[in-house]
């Protein structure tokens, strides 16, 4: 049973409710900085994917809102939640978290200056939160029509990106690890918009072969899509579920190296990627 910190909670329900009134949907978080609910469909492999359409918690990012009363209900139900987390990739804000990781041997703050300096941009005035470890996280704000997806590692060495799918842990949160705090001068600032040449990094790089006419299908587009949004704690589960789907509908062959990729810019290794697909076509096989 998680231990319960009644102090806690109420300030990160506080910080969390202050958040939402700017226009940030939030869930509770527990001091591993993961969703404090678990899933309800956790015991049931094969359970089709919800994003919260059975009207029960646990969702992950999907439970987000920013509706006061959602809110104390979540916390609520999870009276254990030291922390919050944001939503990435919703209205208004189309939020994009750049993560500044300090555990890798490379400095990840003069990776993006280095970015910055090749690819001709600069880094606006926006909010930043620090991280007990001495990482930081900026925030910035997309447009409404872009899809950011996750990844780890892909733009730069220490540099992880959370969009559409994903979430940042909020400011005031307690973590096992230490509390999360804006910036001095930050804390009032708006996500400030995200620099053209930065958001071209951001997405996808294109496919270097011509695909096939299964795999741009909008059932193959849509699976893909559907790995994209994974955040952590996801990642394996939607793929082994977007790959049964692709090898029961005739598109495993065409769809397994784009659905690699999609793994991979989620955090998965490659070799993790292709062992799950792997697996999920071994069942797809006996299940035909």
């Amino acid at each position: 049973m998680a231990t319960i910190d009644r102090q806690a909670t109420t300030l990160a329900l506080a910080h969390a409710l202050s958040a939402a009134e700017r226009g940030l949907a939030v869930i509770p978080l527990s001091r591993t900085k993961l969703p404090a609910l678990r899933s309800p469909h956790r015991d049931d492999p094969t359970a089709p994917p919800c994003h919260g359409e059975c009207g029960r918690f646990g969702h992950g990012v999907y439970d987000a809102s920013t509706d006061p009363r959602r809110i104390r209900e979540l916390f609520a139900a999870a009276p254990w939640a030291t922390g919050y987390g944001i939503a990435c990739g919703l209205d208004p804000h189309h939020l994009i978290g750049i993560d500044l990781d300090t555990k890798s041997d490379t400095d990840s703050s003069a990776a993006l200056r280095e970015l910055a300096l090749r690819h001709l941009f600069t880094i606006p005035d926006t909010v930043v939160v620090l991280t007990p470890s001495g990482g930081r996280h900026l925030w910035l704000s997309g447009p409404p029509d872009v899809v950011v997806p996750n990844s780890a590692g892909r733009l730069a060495p220490g540099i992880d990106i959370r969009g559409a799918g994903g979430y940042l842990v909020g400011p005031g949160s307690r973590t096992e690890h230490g509390v999360y705090g804006t910036a001095p001068g930050t804390a009032h600032l708006a996500p400030a918009p995200c620099p053209a040449s930065l958001l071209r990094l951001l997405m996808p790089p294109p496919r270097s072969h011509a695909p096939t006419a299964a795999s741009t299908s909008q059932q193959g587009q849509g699976l893909v899509q559907f790995v994209l949004a994974a955040h952590e704690g996801q990642r394996n589960t939607r793929l082994f579920w977007a790959a049964c789907r692709a090898y029961e509908n005739d598109l495993g062959p065409h769809l397994t190296e784009a659905l690699v990729d999609a793994a991979v810019r989620t955090g998965l290794t490659e070799r993790e990627a292709r062992s799950t697909i792997t697996s999920a076509s071994r069942m797809a096989s006996h299940r035909l």
